[in-house]
Protein backbone atom coordinates (compact mmCIF):
# COMPACT_ATOMS: atom_id res chain seq x y z
CA UNK A 1 0.00 0.00 0.00
CA UNK A 2 2.02 2.96 -1.41
CA UNK A 3 -0.84 5.43 -1.47
CA UNK A 4 -1.48 7.70 1.85
CA UNK A 5 -5.40 7.39 1.81
CA UNK A 6 -5.04 3.62 0.89
CA UNK A 7 -3.02 3.43 4.28
CA UNK A 8 -4.86 4.92 6.53
CA UNK A 9 -8.41 3.81 5.08
CA UNK A 10 -7.87 0.82 7.85
CA UNK A 11 -8.77 2.82 10.63
CA UNK A 12 -8.08 -0.13 12.99
CA UNK A 13 -4.04 0.35 12.32
CA UNK A 14 -2.79 2.21 15.47
CA UNK A 15 0.63 3.50 13.42
CA UNK A 16 -1.08 6.69 11.44
CA UNK A 17 2.11 7.74 9.12
CA UNK A 18 2.08 10.87 11.39
CA UNK A 19 2.76 8.64 14.14
CA UNK A 20 5.48 6.99 12.44
CA UNK A 21 7.25 10.71 11.85
CA UNK A 22 6.73 11.46 15.88
CA UNK A 23 8.73 8.33 16.35
CA UNK A 24 11.13 8.92 13.34
CA UNK A 25 10.25 6.00 11.79
CA UNK A 26 9.49 4.96 8.29
CA UNK A 27 6.47 2.75 8.01
CA UNK A 28 7.39 -0.62 5.31
CA UNK A 29 6.76 0.71 1.89
CA UNK A 30 5.55 -3.32 0.59
CA UNK A 31 2.95 -5.41 2.95
CA UNK A 32 4.65 -8.97 1.46
CA UNK A 33 3.06 -11.99 2.50
CA UNK A 34 5.45 -14.67 3.48
CA UNK A 35 5.33 -17.56 1.58
CA UNK A 36 4.88 -20.23 4.40
CA UNK A 37 4.89 -20.11 8.28
CA UNK A 38 2.89 -17.96 10.34
CA UNK A 39 2.40 -14.50 9.32
CA UNK A 40 3.25 -12.64 12.25
CA UNK A 41 4.60 -14.00 15.96
CA UNK A 42 1.48 -13.25 17.84
CA UNK A 43 0.09 -16.30 15.92
CA UNK A 44 3.48 -18.36 15.91
CA UNK A 45 2.30 -21.01 18.74
CA UNK A 46 -1.50 -21.54 16.77
CA UNK A 47 -0.58 -24.07 14.50
CA UNK A 48 0.75 -26.30 17.04
CA UNK A 49 -1.37 -25.85 19.23
CA UNK A 50 -4.27 -27.25 17.43
CA UNK A 51 -2.29 -30.41 15.84
CA UNK A 52 -0.14 -30.98 18.90
CA UNK A 53 -1.11 -29.03 21.99
CA UNK A 54 0.65 -31.76 24.48
CA UNK A 55 4.05 -31.23 22.68
CA UNK A 56 6.34 -29.78 24.51
CA UNK A 57 7.51 -25.52 23.84
CA UNK A 58 9.75 -24.88 26.56
CA UNK A 59 12.50 -26.05 28.57
CA UNK A 60 13.99 -23.84 30.98
CA UNK A 61 15.88 -24.63 34.33
CA UNK A 62 12.51 -24.46 36.56
CA UNK A 63 10.52 -26.84 34.48
CA UNK A 64 8.80 -27.62 30.91
CA UNK A 65 5.46 -26.35 29.35
CA UNK A 66 3.99 -27.47 26.50
CA UNK A 67 2.68 -25.79 23.33
CA UNK A 68 -0.88 -25.63 25.21
CA UNK A 69 0.15 -24.46 28.36
CA UNK A 70 2.43 -22.11 27.01
CA UNK A 71 -0.38 -20.67 24.75
CA UNK A 72 -2.59 -20.00 28.14
CA UNK A 73 0.30 -18.90 30.01
CA UNK A 74 0.55 -15.96 27.59
CA UNK A 75 -3.16 -15.32 27.24
CA UNK A 76 -3.04 -14.97 31.59
CA UNK A 77 -0.31 -12.63 30.66
CA UNK A 78 -1.48 -10.62 27.56
CA UNK A 79 -4.64 -10.15 30.30
CA UNK A 80 -2.75 -8.86 33.21
CA UNK A 81 -0.91 -6.60 31.21
CA UNK A 82 -3.68 -4.81 30.00
CA UNK A 83 -5.86 -5.34 33.05
CA UNK A 84 -3.32 -4.12 35.76
CA UNK A 85 -0.83 -2.23 33.94
CA UNK A 86 -3.15 -0.53 31.13
CA UNK A 87 -1.06 -2.15 28.31
CA UNK A 88 -2.08 -1.23 24.86
CA UNK A 89 -0.97 -1.77 21.64
CA UNK A 90 2.27 1.07 21.01
CA UNK A 91 3.07 0.70 24.26
CA UNK A 92 6.50 -0.31 25.31
CA UNK A 93 6.96 -3.11 27.52
CA UNK A 94 10.75 -3.48 29.08
CA UNK A 95 12.31 -6.58 30.29
CA UNK A 96 15.59 -7.91 32.13
CA UNK A 97 15.92 -11.31 32.80
CA UNK A 98 18.15 -14.76 32.64
CA UNK A 99 17.03 -17.14 29.95
CA UNK A 100 14.22 -18.34 31.38
CA UNK A 101 10.73 -19.87 30.49
CA UNK A 102 9.46 -16.45 32.30
CA UNK A 103 10.17 -13.98 29.69
CA UNK A 104 9.78 -16.01 26.31
CA UNK A 105 6.17 -15.97 28.15
CA UNK A 106 6.48 -12.07 28.76
CA UNK A 107 7.77 -11.61 24.74
CA UNK A 108 4.85 -13.26 23.98
CA UNK A 109 2.50 -11.71 25.23
CA UNK A 110 3.64 -8.18 24.42
CA UNK A 111 3.65 -9.27 20.51
CA UNK A 112 -0.33 -10.65 21.13
CA UNK A 113 -1.01 -6.91 22.66
CA UNK A 114 0.52 -5.04 19.43
CA UNK A 115 2.65 -3.92 22.57
CA UNK A 116 6.27 -3.15 21.78
CA UNK A 117 8.70 -5.48 23.28
CA UNK A 118 12.42 -3.71 24.52
CA UNK A 119 14.73 -6.23 25.94
CA UNK A 120 17.84 -5.32 28.07
CA UNK A 121 20.48 -7.50 28.74
CA UNK A 122 20.76 -8.22 32.54
CA UNK A 123 24.37 -7.64 32.08
CA UNK A 124 24.13 -3.82 31.63
CA UNK A 125 24.74 -2.10 35.02
CA UNK A 126 21.79 0.39 36.22
CA UNK A 127 22.71 3.86 34.61
CA UNK A 128 22.69 1.48 31.31
CA UNK A 129 19.29 -0.29 32.14
CA UNK A 130 17.81 3.16 33.44
CA UNK A 131 19.09 5.33 30.01
CA UNK A 132 16.93 2.34 27.86
CA UNK A 133 13.79 2.91 29.73
CA UNK A 134 13.97 6.14 29.65
CA UNK A 135 14.44 6.36 25.81
CA UNK A 136 12.16 3.74 25.21
CA UNK A 137 10.01 5.74 26.89
CA UNK A 138 8.36 2.39 28.60
CA UNK A 139 5.16 1.86 30.58
CA UNK A 140 6.17 -1.49 32.14
CA UNK A 141 9.70 -2.98 33.21
CA UNK A 142 9.69 -6.58 33.58
CA UNK A 143 12.93 -7.70 36.34
CA UNK A 144 14.18 -9.28 39.09
CA UNK A 145 13.85 -8.34 42.93
CA UNK A 146 17.04 -6.74 43.32
CA UNK A 147 16.67 -4.48 39.98
CA UNK A 148 13.83 -3.60 41.14
CA UNK A 149 14.88 -2.02 43.97
CA UNK A 150 18.05 0.18 42.43
CA UNK A 151 15.01 0.75 39.88
CA UNK A 152 12.90 2.76 42.00
CA UNK A 153 15.61 5.72 41.73
CA UNK A 154 15.34 6.31 37.97
CA UNK A 155 13.80 9.15 36.93
CA UNK A 156 11.16 7.17 34.56
CA UNK A 157 9.83 5.26 37.67
CA UNK A 158 10.03 8.34 40.33
CA UNK A 159 7.71 10.28 37.74
CA UNK A 160 5.20 7.37 37.02
CA UNK A 161 6.09 6.96 33.31
CA UNK A 162 7.65 3.32 33.89
CA UNK A 163 5.41 0.90 36.42
CA UNK A 164 8.04 -1.52 37.57
CA UNK A 165 6.64 -5.52 38.04
CA UNK A 166 9.20 -8.04 39.96
CA UNK A 167 9.07 -11.55 37.58
CA UNK A 168 11.34 -14.12 40.02
CA UNK A 169 11.84 -17.00 37.40
CA UNK A 170 11.09 -19.99 39.77
CA UNK A 171 8.90 -18.30 42.32
CA UNK A 172 5.38 -18.58 42.91
CA UNK A 173 4.98 -15.56 45.18
CA UNK A 174 6.65 -12.54 43.18
CA UNK A 175 4.07 -10.44 41.28
CA UNK A 176 4.25 -11.82 37.90
CA UNK A 177 3.57 -15.67 39.21
CA UNK A 178 0.58 -14.45 40.92
CA UNK A 179 -0.84 -12.39 38.45
CA UNK A 180 -0.72 -15.43 35.75
CA UNK A 181 -2.23 -17.27 38.54
CA UNK A 182 -5.09 -14.68 38.94
CA UNK A 183 -5.78 -14.47 34.74
CA UNK A 184 -5.36 -17.96 34.40
CA UNK A 185 -8.29 -19.01 31.86
CA UNK A 186 -8.00 -15.56 30.01
CA UNK A 187 -8.71 -15.58 26.30
CA UNK A 188 -6.65 -14.39 23.63
CA UNK A 189 -6.62 -10.48 23.23
CA UNK A 190 -9.12 -8.97 21.28
CA UNK A 191 -6.71 -7.19 18.81
CA UNK A 192 -5.89 -7.24 15.31
CA UNK A 193 -2.60 -7.54 14.31
CA UNK A 194 -0.91 -5.16 11.86
CA UNK A 195 2.68 -7.80 11.22
CA UNK A 196 4.06 -4.65 9.76
CA UNK A 197 3.53 -2.13 12.76
CA UNK A 198 6.59 -1.48 15.18
CA UNK A 199 6.74 -4.77 17.44
CA UNK A 200 9.99 -4.08 19.00
CA UNK A 201 13.21 -2.09 19.82
CA UNK A 202 16.57 -3.66 19.67
CA UNK A 203 19.11 -1.45 21.32
CA UNK A 204 22.49 -1.57 19.15
CA UNK A 205 25.55 0.14 21.03
CA UNK A 206 25.84 3.61 20.20
CA UNK A 207 28.56 5.01 17.77
CA UNK A 208 27.91 8.40 20.00
CA UNK A 209 28.17 7.08 23.10
CA UNK A 210 24.42 6.02 23.68
CA UNK A 211 22.71 3.18 22.34
CA UNK A 212 20.15 3.75 19.33
CA UNK A 213 17.24 1.57 19.16
CA UNK A 214 16.16 -0.16 15.92
CA UNK A 215 12.70 -0.64 15.89
CA UNK A 216 11.82 -4.60 14.03
CA UNK A 217 8.08 -5.77 12.80
CA UNK A 218 6.26 -8.61 13.67
CA UNK A 219 6.42 -9.36 9.93
CA UNK A 220 10.22 -8.65 10.11
CA UNK A 221 10.71 -11.16 12.75
CA UNK A 222 8.89 -14.32 11.50
CA UNK A 223 10.67 -14.04 8.40
CA UNK A 224 14.13 -14.35 9.72
CA UNK A 225 13.16 -16.94 11.60
CA UNK A 226 11.87 -18.70 9.05
CA UNK A 227 15.15 -18.28 6.75
CA UNK A 228 16.83 -19.34 9.91
CA UNK A 229 15.26 -23.23 9.83
CA UNK A 230 15.76 -23.35 6.50
CA UNK A 231 19.44 -22.35 6.10
CA UNK A 232 20.12 -24.49 9.37
CA UNK A 233 17.92 -27.50 7.68
CA UNK A 234 16.48 -28.31 11.17
CA UNK A 235 13.15 -27.02 10.41
CA UNK A 236 11.10 -30.18 11.91
CA UNK A 237 9.28 -30.85 15.06
CA UNK A 238 12.51 -33.40 16.04
CA UNK A 239 14.69 -30.64 16.32
CA UNK A 240 15.71 -29.51 19.95
CA UNK A 241 16.99 -25.69 20.00
CA UNK A 242 19.06 -23.76 22.62
CA UNK A 243 19.92 -20.66 23.11
CA UNK A 244 23.14 -20.16 25.81
CA UNK A 245 23.18 -16.36 24.76
CA UNK A 246 21.13 -14.31 26.54
CA UNK A 247 17.48 -14.09 24.94
CA UNK A 248 17.00 -9.98 25.86
CA UNK A 249 19.18 -9.67 22.27
CA UNK A 250 16.37 -9.93 19.82
CA UNK A 251 17.86 -11.35 17.50
CA UNK A 252 18.52 -14.35 19.70
CA UNK A 253 14.79 -14.44 20.92
CA UNK A 254 14.41 -14.56 16.92
CA UNK A 255 16.73 -17.37 16.00
CA UNK A 256 16.02 -19.36 19.41
CA UNK A 257 12.55 -19.35 20.47
CA UNK A 258 10.60 -18.07 17.54
CA UNK A 259 12.28 -20.09 14.88
CA UNK A 260 11.24 -23.41 17.47
CA UNK A 261 8.36 -22.15 17.80
CA UNK A 262 7.66 -22.04 13.61
CA UNK A 263 8.29 -25.36 13.11
CA UNK A 264 6.77 -26.89 16.49
CA UNK A 265 10.31 -27.32 17.81
CA UNK A 266 11.10 -27.62 21.36
CA UNK A 267 13.51 -24.88 22.24
CA UNK A 268 15.63 -25.22 25.86
CA UNK A 269 16.72 -22.02 27.58
CA UNK A 270 19.99 -22.49 28.85
CA UNK A 271 21.18 -20.54 31.87
CA UNK A 272 24.22 -20.85 31.96
CA UNK A 273 27.42 -19.89 29.91
CA UNK A 274 30.55 -21.67 30.54
CA UNK A 275 31.69 -24.39 28.49
CA UNK A 276 30.90 -27.05 31.33
CA UNK A 277 27.10 -25.89 31.81
CA UNK A 278 26.38 -26.00 28.17
CA UNK A 279 27.48 -29.37 27.53
CA UNK A 280 25.30 -30.26 30.79
CA UNK A 281 22.37 -28.66 29.00
CA UNK A 282 23.36 -30.11 25.73
CA UNK A 283 23.36 -33.73 26.97
CA UNK A 284 20.66 -33.60 29.00
CA UNK A 285 18.10 -32.15 26.66
CA UNK A 286 19.73 -33.62 23.28
CA UNK A 287 19.96 -30.35 22.06
CA UNK A 288 20.32 -30.64 18.27
CA UNK A 289 21.03 -26.42 17.48
CA UNK A 290 22.75 -24.04 19.07
CA UNK A 291 24.24 -20.74 18.74
CA UNK A 292 26.78 -20.31 20.47
CA UNK A 293 29.77 -17.32 20.35
CA UNK A 294 33.56 -18.82 19.60
CA UNK A 295 34.62 -18.24 22.62
CA UNK A 296 31.94 -20.88 24.43
CA UNK A 297 32.27 -22.94 21.10
CA UNK A 298 36.27 -23.41 21.63
CA UNK A 299 36.30 -24.12 25.15
CA UNK A 300 33.07 -26.59 24.15
CA UNK A 301 35.23 -28.63 21.96
CA UNK A 302 38.40 -28.35 23.29
CA UNK A 303 38.21 -28.64 27.13
CA UNK A 304 39.48 -32.02 28.75
CA UNK A 305 36.96 -31.88 31.39
CA UNK A 306 33.91 -31.89 29.08
CA UNK A 307 32.94 -35.48 27.41
CA UNK A 308 32.73 -35.07 23.68
CA UNK A 309 30.28 -37.88 24.41
CA UNK A 310 27.86 -35.63 25.58
CA UNK A 311 27.73 -33.59 22.79
CA UNK A 312 26.98 -36.31 20.24
CA UNK A 313 22.98 -34.79 19.44
CA UNK A 314 24.49 -31.85 18.07
CA UNK A 315 24.17 -31.36 14.32
CA UNK A 316 24.19 -27.28 13.70
CA UNK A 317 26.63 -25.28 15.86
CA UNK A 318 26.70 -21.73 14.70
CA UNK A 319 29.74 -19.52 15.35
CA UNK A 320 28.85 -15.83 14.85
CA UNK A 321 29.61 -12.67 16.89
CA UNK A 322 33.05 -12.22 16.58
CA UNK A 323 36.74 -13.10 15.35
CA UNK A 324 37.30 -16.77 16.16
CA UNK A 325 40.47 -18.30 17.85
CA UNK A 326 42.95 -19.42 14.82
CA UNK A 327 42.56 -23.29 15.92
CA UNK A 328 38.92 -23.23 15.63
CA UNK A 329 38.22 -23.66 12.31
CA UNK A 330 40.09 -27.04 12.20
CA UNK A 331 38.13 -28.32 15.47
CA UNK A 332 35.38 -27.53 14.13
CA UNK A 333 35.68 -29.29 10.85
CA UNK A 334 37.14 -32.41 12.56
CA UNK A 335 34.18 -32.37 15.03
CA UNK A 336 31.29 -32.27 12.41
CA UNK A 337 33.10 -33.08 9.25
CA UNK A 338 32.46 -29.57 7.43
CA UNK A 339 33.15 -26.12 7.07
CA UNK A 340 32.86 -23.94 10.07
CA UNK A 341 30.30 -21.13 8.54
CA UNK A 342 30.96 -17.61 9.66
CA UNK A 343 28.25 -15.37 9.67
CA UNK A 344 27.70 -11.18 8.73
CA UNK A 345 24.81 -9.96 10.79
CA UNK A 346 23.87 -6.69 12.31
CA UNK A 347 21.26 -5.33 14.92
CA UNK A 348 19.73 -3.88 11.72
CA UNK A 349 19.09 -6.73 9.85
CA UNK A 350 17.97 -8.01 12.34
CA UNK A 351 20.09 -11.14 12.18
CA UNK A 352 22.14 -12.43 9.80
CA UNK A 353 22.75 -10.98 6.64
CA UNK A 354 25.53 -13.60 4.65
CA UNK A 355 27.72 -16.19 5.84
CA UNK A 356 30.05 -18.37 3.84
CA UNK A 357 29.79 -22.11 2.40
CA UNK A 358 32.05 -24.99 1.60
CA UNK A 359 33.47 -23.19 -1.04
CA UNK A 360 34.12 -19.90 0.18
CA UNK A 361 38.01 -18.06 0.04
CA UNK A 362 39.52 -19.16 3.24
CA UNK A 363 40.77 -15.77 3.80
CA UNK A 364 40.58 -13.32 6.77
CA UNK A 365 37.32 -11.27 6.51
CA UNK A 366 35.64 -13.18 3.69
CA UNK A 367 31.56 -12.79 4.85
CA UNK A 368 30.35 -15.26 1.56
CA UNK A 369 26.99 -14.40 -0.17
CA UNK A 370 23.51 -13.07 1.08
CA UNK A 371 20.96 -15.13 2.73
CA UNK A 372 18.34 -16.16 0.25
CA UNK A 373 15.90 -13.27 1.21
CA UNK A 374 18.27 -10.33 0.86
CA UNK A 375 20.64 -8.90 -2.23
CA UNK A 376 24.06 -7.11 -1.26
CA UNK A 377 25.90 -4.70 -3.06
CA UNK A 378 28.87 -2.78 -2.52
CA UNK A 379 27.80 1.24 -2.63
CA UNK A 380 30.35 4.44 -2.92
CA UNK A 381 29.07 7.47 -1.18
CA UNK A 382 26.74 8.80 -3.71
CA UNK A 383 24.70 5.30 -3.43
CA UNK A 384 25.79 3.71 -6.67
CA UNK A 385 26.68 0.33 -6.80
CA UNK A 386 30.45 0.00 -7.64
CA UNK A 387 32.03 -2.82 -9.15
CA UNK A 388 33.20 -6.24 -8.17
CA UNK A 389 36.57 -5.80 -6.87
CA UNK A 390 36.13 -2.10 -5.90
CA UNK A 391 35.97 -1.39 -2.06
CA UNK A 392 32.77 0.34 -0.55
CA UNK A 393 30.00 0.26 1.83
CA UNK A 394 27.97 -2.60 2.32
CA UNK A 395 24.58 -2.30 1.66
CA UNK A 396 21.17 -4.71 1.35
CA UNK A 397 17.94 -5.12 0.27
CA UNK A 398 15.27 -7.59 -0.25
CA UNK A 399 15.65 -9.93 -2.68
CA UNK A 400 15.20 -9.28 -6.04
CA UNK A 401 14.53 -12.70 -7.44
CA UNK A 402 13.73 -16.30 -6.18
CA UNK A 403 11.63 -17.81 -3.76
CA UNK A 404 11.89 -15.09 -1.12
CA UNK A 405 11.36 -11.94 -3.74
CA UNK A 406 10.59 -8.77 -2.40
CA UNK A 407 9.05 -10.74 0.69
CA UNK A 408 11.93 -8.78 3.29
CA UNK A 409 10.82 -5.74 4.96
CA UNK A 410 13.68 -3.50 6.35
CA UNK A 411 13.83 -2.69 9.77
CA UNK A 412 11.50 0.39 10.63
CA UNK A 413 14.28 2.87 11.48
CA UNK A 414 15.60 4.17 14.85
CA UNK A 415 13.28 4.92 17.71
CA UNK A 416 13.27 8.67 17.80
CA UNK A 417 15.86 9.14 15.41
CA UNK A 418 14.93 10.39 12.20
CA UNK A 419 18.34 12.01 10.64
CA UNK A 420 19.99 8.51 11.55
CA UNK A 421 16.91 6.61 10.03
CA UNK A 422 16.95 8.66 6.80
CA UNK A 423 20.83 7.88 6.80
CA UNK A 424 19.95 3.96 7.49
CA UNK A 425 17.43 3.81 4.95
CA UNK A 426 18.52 5.15 1.48
CA UNK A 427 17.12 4.57 -2.39
CA UNK A 428 15.75 1.34 -0.91
CA UNK A 429 18.86 -0.13 0.39
CA UNK A 430 19.77 -0.92 3.99
CA UNK A 431 23.01 1.00 4.38
CA UNK A 432 25.60 -0.72 7.09
CA UNK A 433 28.22 1.62 7.64
CA UNK A 434 30.59 -1.41 7.31
CA UNK A 435 33.43 -1.17 4.36
CA UNK A 436 34.14 -4.24 1.56
CA UNK A 437 34.17 -5.88 -1.29
CA UNK A 438 32.85 -8.00 -3.30
CA UNK A 439 35.10 -10.24 -5.34
CA UNK A 440 35.14 -11.80 -9.06
CA UNK A 441 33.52 -15.02 -7.33
CA UNK A 442 30.72 -12.84 -5.87
CA UNK A 443 32.14 -13.75 -2.31
CA UNK A 444 31.58 -10.60 -0.20
CA UNK A 445 34.71 -9.89 2.41
CA UNK A 446 34.34 -7.02 5.55
CA UNK A 447 37.26 -4.43 5.60
CA UNK A 448 36.14 -2.59 8.76
CA UNK A 449 33.66 -2.48 10.67
CA UNK A 450 32.10 1.13 11.26
CA UNK A 451 33.35 3.08 13.95
CA UNK A 452 36.34 0.90 15.21
CA UNK A 453 33.56 -2.00 16.53
CA UNK A 454 35.00 -4.18 19.12
CA UNK A 455 33.92 -7.56 18.93
CA UNK A 456 34.57 -9.46 22.49
CA UNK A 457 33.66 -12.66 23.01
CA UNK A 458 30.92 -12.24 20.73
CA UNK A 459 29.55 -8.96 22.21
CA UNK A 460 29.83 -5.92 20.52
CA UNK A 461 31.42 -2.80 21.68
CA UNK A 462 31.51 0.89 20.33
CA UNK A 463 34.57 2.79 21.58
CA UNK A 464 32.52 5.89 22.25
CA UNK A 465 30.17 4.11 25.05
CA UNK A 466 33.22 3.36 27.24
CA UNK A 467 35.34 6.94 25.93
CA UNK A 468 31.70 8.41 26.91
CA UNK A 469 32.29 7.67 30.47
CA UNK A 470 36.27 7.80 31.08
CA UNK A 471 35.03 11.48 29.85
CA UNK A 472 33.38 11.97 32.84
CA UNK A 473 36.32 11.94 35.03
CA UNK A 474 37.83 15.16 35.18
CA UNK A 475 41.08 13.99 35.63
CA UNK A 476 40.88 12.73 31.90
CA UNK A 477 41.91 15.10 29.16
CA UNK A 478 41.09 13.11 26.13
CA UNK A 479 41.01 9.22 25.95
CA UNK A 480 40.75 6.96 22.83
CA UNK A 481 39.44 3.01 23.35
CA UNK A 482 40.00 -0.06 20.91
CA UNK A 483 40.24 -3.53 20.24
CA UNK A 484 43.46 -5.52 21.89
CA UNK A 485 44.00 -8.71 20.39
CA UNK A 486 43.10 -11.88 21.98
CA UNK A 487 43.59 -15.39 20.76
CA UNK A 488 40.14 -16.46 23.01
CA UNK A 489 37.85 -13.83 23.33
CA UNK A 490 38.98 -12.28 19.63
CA UNK A 491 39.43 -8.90 21.26
CA UNK A 492 39.43 -7.15 24.65
CA UNK A 493 38.99 -3.55 25.65
CA UNK A 494 42.27 -0.80 25.57
CA UNK A 495 41.92 2.24 27.33
CA UNK A 496 44.36 4.52 26.18
CA UNK A 497 44.38 8.00 28.77
CA UNK A 498 45.77 11.28 28.14
CA UNK A 499 45.15 12.60 32.03
CA UNK A 500 44.62 16.12 32.52
CA UNK A 501 47.32 16.57 35.48
CA UNK A 502 50.59 15.08 33.86
CA UNK A 503 51.42 14.82 37.01
CA UNK A 504 48.62 13.16 39.06
CA UNK A 505 49.96 9.40 40.02
CA UNK A 506 48.90 7.03 37.13
CA UNK A 507 48.31 3.99 39.38
CA UNK A 508 45.58 6.00 41.38
CA UNK A 509 43.80 7.45 38.01
CA UNK A 510 43.74 4.17 36.92
CA UNK A 511 41.81 2.43 39.66
CA UNK A 512 39.33 5.62 40.08
CA UNK A 513 38.92 5.04 36.39
CA UNK A 514 38.31 0.96 36.69
CA UNK A 515 35.51 1.57 39.09
CA UNK A 516 34.00 4.83 37.12
CA UNK A 517 33.38 1.75 34.49
CA UNK A 518 32.04 -0.66 36.70
CA UNK A 519 29.57 1.54 37.92
CA UNK A 520 28.13 2.96 34.70
CA UNK A 521 28.90 -0.05 32.20
CA UNK A 522 28.20 -3.29 31.78
CA UNK A 523 31.41 -5.91 32.89
CA UNK A 524 32.47 -6.93 29.69
CA UNK A 525 32.98 -3.24 28.22
CA UNK A 526 35.15 -2.73 30.84
CA UNK A 527 39.33 -2.03 29.66
CA UNK A 528 41.04 -4.95 30.81
CA UNK A 529 44.08 -3.24 29.91
CA UNK A 530 45.14 0.55 30.13
CA UNK A 531 47.69 3.06 29.12
CA UNK A 532 49.11 6.59 29.97
CA UNK A 533 50.09 8.55 27.72
CA UNK A 534 50.40 11.81 25.29
CA UNK A 535 47.94 11.01 22.31
CA UNK A 536 49.37 11.08 19.16
CA UNK A 537 47.26 13.29 17.25
CA UNK A 538 47.43 14.79 13.26
CA UNK A 539 47.60 18.31 11.92
CA UNK A 540 43.87 18.78 12.63
CA UNK A 541 44.49 17.66 16.49
CA UNK A 542 42.66 14.57 16.15
CA UNK A 543 43.77 11.26 17.62
CA UNK A 544 45.27 9.30 15.33
CA UNK A 545 44.29 5.71 16.12
CA UNK A 546 46.28 3.83 14.00
CA UNK A 547 48.90 4.89 15.83
CA UNK A 548 47.30 3.67 19.24
CA UNK A 549 46.82 0.48 17.20
CA UNK A 550 50.60 -0.09 16.10
CA UNK A 551 51.47 0.41 20.12
CA UNK A 552 48.95 -2.64 21.06
CA UNK A 553 50.18 -4.92 18.34
CA UNK A 554 53.96 -4.21 18.83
Amino acid sequence: MENKDAYEQENERPWSRERYREFGLCPSPTRPDLPWGPCDVASVLDGVVSKTPDSIALVGRHGALTYQALDAQVHAAAAMMASRCGITPGMRVAASCGNHVELIVAFLAVQRLGAIWVGINKAYAPPEKSYLIKDSGASLFLCDQATAEIAQSWDAVVDGTTRVLQMEPGRDDCTWSLGLQSFMGATRPAIQIDPFAPAAIAYTSGTTGFPKGVVHSQHNMMLTALISTEYSGDGVPETVRGTALPLTILNLMILGPLAAFATGARHVNLDRIDAAGVAEWIAREKIANISLVPTIAYDLLTKPDIDQDDLRSLRWLVIGGSSVPKKLPDIYRKRFGRRMTVGYGLTEGPNGVAKTHEHSPDVAGVIGRPLPHLDMAILDEQGTELPRGSTGEIAFRPAQAGRWAHIYTPALGYWRNPEATAKLLRNGWVHTGDVGLQDEAGEFHIRDRGSDLILRGGANIYPAEVERVLRMHAGVRDCAVLGRPDERLGQTVAAFIEPADPGQPENALIETLAQLCADNLAAYKCPAHWHVCAMPRNAMGKIVKTALTDRLNG
